[in-house]
Formats: structure tokens, sequence, C-alpha cells
């Protein structure tokens, strides 16, 4: 009754044959068995070391690894102003080396990232990191500490880029949100790391052997999670479909997907349906990517207009995301620069209590980006992020409005909260603009990203020292007021086509037949499916 069913799963097709079961029943009850066994089985097999089970704990050591150094570094950088013999000027300057280097690192990155893959790009700047974070030590005066911290913001450039496309690929694989946890390993570390340095300075052990120390873990820790990354494979599915002859566009844009899981029976896809063309090995030409304008197979004249319009699309979309991610990051910038300065300075707090401003701060983002993928699951990225930036401007509006240091400490932790979800969605929209080159649209909004982070902080001094810091900190305010205005740049294509009824939508589709079309030799069963709660959905 329901053949296709059987070039799913040729396991149970096989047994059905055997058992000489046939019929509606039998059927739903193999679907049954074959959705508890899960979406990570049904793509990539079950036992297999690259599956994206595996794959997200290795990409959070990644993040836990370099956020520890990072951690590590900030607790010992009194150390360092000794060591290198600075003052607070000149300190300055060598720490404005760290965000220069980061932005050509994401520049550099690119270039390879789409080249190499991310994963070989990740491996090898992972442990360039981990080496760089111990040339610190090293460093007795200005022009070395300043080549130290160079190197340490190109390699954590390259490894920015690296772990977050390889988190993309993975949350693809996936089949729901999940890189927002992985940026919690991050400020995870961070917080471990800097617990950590903090105690080597209090044993007074020197700078080089506590960042060796830090350092030579998280090359462990990244040693381990390096074999359970995602493989890379040789062509991407993007690539291929923009070779193909372009189709010719259809009276109405339908659902397909990628290469066909070959099975011996019938043309069975799977994608994302919140994924990207690139996810979802969708290329110029395919039907999906049509939008009333002229297709590359329709005409002569679309064949010259179509690239040139996807081209200021995605240019658009990249500063759009890139400016997202100037406000999240100059955001966390002035919380960890001047939320204990204004509190201390400002409000006349000891500076053992200013510090929990930025303590509360960082303990709300690790929250925050620790349940921020459920919440995307649930209510969708534009709310979410839209609700986070109205969080974040109503806590840094609480901290400026009030004299009262409690409340003041209050309004950054809700500060923080807003932001935590923030920076991992551009970042991973980021990797979705361009969907023949993700690797490139995610390091031009991280290299933005970058670029506002190096300046933010010299902007909010330069304010302050004509107006004074507590009406210069109405920058983040009115930033975090643009996240919530310009949320809806991070919508998806499943977003957008979202229905009220949860248990009627899926983050996957599967459609039969030759012409990939779900109402078509498949129309009951793929009805059937997106009626059924998956492993992961929120039924």
């Amino acid at each position: 009754m329901y053949p296709n069913v059987h070039s799913l799963f040729p396991a149970a097709r096989s047994w059905q044959e055997k058992e000489s079961f046939h019929g509606f029943l039998p059927s739903v009850v193999i679907l049954a068995v074959c959705k508890v066994r899960g979406y990570r089985d049904l793509v990539r097999g079950s036992g297999q070391r690259g599956e994206a089970g595996q794959a997200r704990w290795a990409v959070s050591a990644y993040f836990l690894a370099v956020g520890m150094t990072a951690g590590a570094w900030m607790a010992r950088v009194p150390a360092a102003k000794v060591q290198a013999h600075l003052s607070d000027g000149t300190l300055g300057v060598a720490l404005f080396s760290i965000p220069v280097g980061l932005v050509l690192g994401a520049a550099l990155a690119e270039r390879l990232v789409d080249r190499m893959g991310s994963t070989l790009l990740l491996r090898i700047s992972g442990l360039g990191c981990c080496a760089a974070a111990v040339t610190p030590g090293l460093a007795h005066a200005l022009p070395g500490l300043m080549v130290a911290l160079f190197a340490i913001g190109v390699s954590g450039g390259l490894l920015d880029v690296s772990q977050n496309a390889q988190g993309i690929e993975v949350e693809a694989a996936y089949g729901r949100p999940v890189i927002t946890s992985m940026h919690a390993f991050y400020s995870l570390g961070a917080i471990l790391g800097s617990l950590v340095g903090g105690a080597f300075a209090w044993a007074g052990v020197g700078l080089l052997p506590s960042l060796a120390a830090v350092a030579a873990v998280s090359a462990l820790l990244d040693g381990i999670a390096a074999p359970w990354l995602l493989p890379r494979t040789s062509r991407t599915a993007a690539h291929v479909a923009s070779e193909a002859p372009a189709a010719p566009v259809p009276a109405a844009p339908v659902p397909a997907a990628p290469a066909p899981i070959e099975t011996g029976g019938p043309p069975v896809q799977l994608y994302w349906l919140g994924g990207t063309p690139s996810q979802n090995g969708i290329g110029p030409g395919d039907p999906r990517t049509n939008t009333g304008e002229p297709s590359s197979g329709a005409s002569g004249a679309g064949t010259t207009q179509a690239p040139s319009v996807a081209k200021k699309r995605v240019r658009r979309l990249v500063l759009a995301l890139g400016l997202l991610g100037i406000c999240g990051l100059v955001g966390e910038g002035a919380a960890g620069d001047w939320s204990a300065v204004y509190l201390r300075d400002n409000l006349g707090t000891s500076a053992g209590f200013a510090a929990l401003g930025f303590a509360a701060f960082s303990a709300t983002m690790t929250i925050g980006r620790a349940v921020g993928d459920r919440l995307i699951h649930r209510f969708g990225v534009v709310s979410v992020v839209r609700a986070c930036g109205l969080t974040a401007t109503a806590g840094i509006a609480l901290a400026l409005a009030t004299p009262v240091p409690a409340v003041t400490v209050a309004g950054f932790t809700a500060f923080g909260a807003g932001l935590s979800i923030v920076v991992p969605q551009v970042f991973a929209a980021g990797g979705r603009a361009d969907p023949l080159r993700p690797g490139s649209g995610l390091a031009k909004v991280v290299g933005l990203g970058y670029a506002g982070m190096s300046a933010g902080p010299a902007v909010i001094g330069a304010v302050a020292s004509q107006i004074g810091l507590h009406l210069a900190l109405l920058i983040p305010l009115a930033l975090a007021a643009w996240i919530a205005v310009a949320a809806s740049a991070l919508r998806t294509p499943g977003e957008a086509g979202r229905v009220r009824d949860r248990r009627s939508t899926h983050p996957f589709w599967i459609t039969h037949g030759p012409d990939r079309t779900p109402g078509r030799g498949g129309h009951t069963l793929c009805t059937w499916m997106t009626r059924t709660s998956w492993p992961g959905s929120a039924a």
C-alpha cells in the first residue's frame, strides 16, 4: 500500500518480506521503529565516528579549550605587564594587537575554510592557538608582547571561523539548533581558565609556567576531540548543484532535497527545513531558490541578472548580520571593560564589589547559552533574539538608571542574559548567508564583528572622557535596542514558512519520486511524517 516506505529502510523491507507482513500497519510500525532510532542513525548510520552526536561534543571541546586559554590570559595580564615593564598606556597599545590579529585571522579564514574544509582548518588552528597562548610568557618588552598577542589574535580568528563553520555543519546534521550550547562551553572555559590563572597568581607561579599548563590541557582536549569532528566531503552539495544544468522554473516553488540516499529504490530525500541552500544541496537554477525573479535557466537575461541579484542580497545580508555582531560584541566588551569601572568610580563601591558586575554578567551569559538552543527550537530564532535584545536593553537601562549598586549589578545580570544568544546566532546566520561559499559569509560576519569589538571600547572611552562614563554607556544601550529592531535578519527559511500548529511542522521533509516532490509518489508518507514528532522536536 505504501511501497515507497521500503526504499527508506531496506533492512526493514527484507524483514517484512521474509515474515510476509504487508499493508499499512507494518509500514507504520517500521517507521516508528526507525523514528525511535533517531535522525543520526537515519542520516549517517550508527557507529560512525563522525556522526553528529560525537561531533557536537567535539566542537564543544574546542570552544572549551579556547575559552580556558583566554580566561587564563586575562587573569595573568597584570603579570605580563610587570614582566614586560609596561605602563597602563603601553599595555593598552599591546592589548590592541589582539583584535587586530582577530580581524586579519578572520579574513585569512575566509580564503581557507571553503578550500580546506572546516575540519582540517579547525584541527590546525586549534593546536596553533594553544601554542600561541604560551608566547606572552616569553615576552620581556613591548615589541615582543605585541608580536605574541598578534599571533594569539590571528590564530584565534582562524579558530573562531573554523569552529563556528564546523558547528554550523553539525547543527545541520543534528537537525535542530545546537550551536548556542557550543558557545556556552567557551563561556564556561573562560570562567575555569580565569579561576586557574588566578590560583596560579595567588600561588606565585610565573607567567610562562601558568600559561603553558593551561595551554597543554587545552591542546590535550583538542587532540582528543579532533578525530570526532565531522569528516569533510570531497565536494559540497552546493557546488555539485551549481554545476548541474539549470532546471526550468515551475509555477510555484516546491520543497526538495539533496542527493538521494542510495537504497536501491526510488530516489528518497532528507533535508533540513530550516537549513540553507548549501546545507540542503540547493544551487542556482534549483526550483527552491525561485523568488519570483528570472532564473538562470529561464532566459538569456536571467543568466546575467540572477547571479548579480544574488550577490547583492548576500552583501546586504552580510552587512546586516555584521552590524548585529558588532552590537553584541561591543556590548560584551563594554561589560567586560567598563562594568567594574562604573561601579567603582561612578557609584563608589569597593573593588571587590565592583567585580561582581562582570561576574554576574558572565554567569547569566553562560546559562543563557546553555538553554538558548531549546528556546530557539521552541519559539524560533527571531522571536528569541528579539526578546534577548529587549532584555539586554532593559538590563543596561536599569544599571544606568539607579545609584544603588546592588540594582546596578542586577541590571548587568539581565544584560548578560540578553546578549548571551545574539553572537552565536549571528555567526550561524553568517554561515548560511552565502549558499555557495558558507565559510566566506561566516568569515565576513566574524571579521565585521571583531572590527567593531576592537573599536568599541576605545569609542566608549573617548566619549566618556568628554561627557562622562554614565552617558557613554548609552552607546551599548542603543546597540542592544538595535538588536531587537533588526532581529528579523536572522530569519531562517524554515521559520519564514512555519505555521502555528507545531505538530504540523517538522525540521525535515522526506520526499519520494524522480521529481523529488512530496506530492508525487510519497505524499501520504510525507504527510504522515510531518504530522508526527521527530526525535529532538518539541511535540
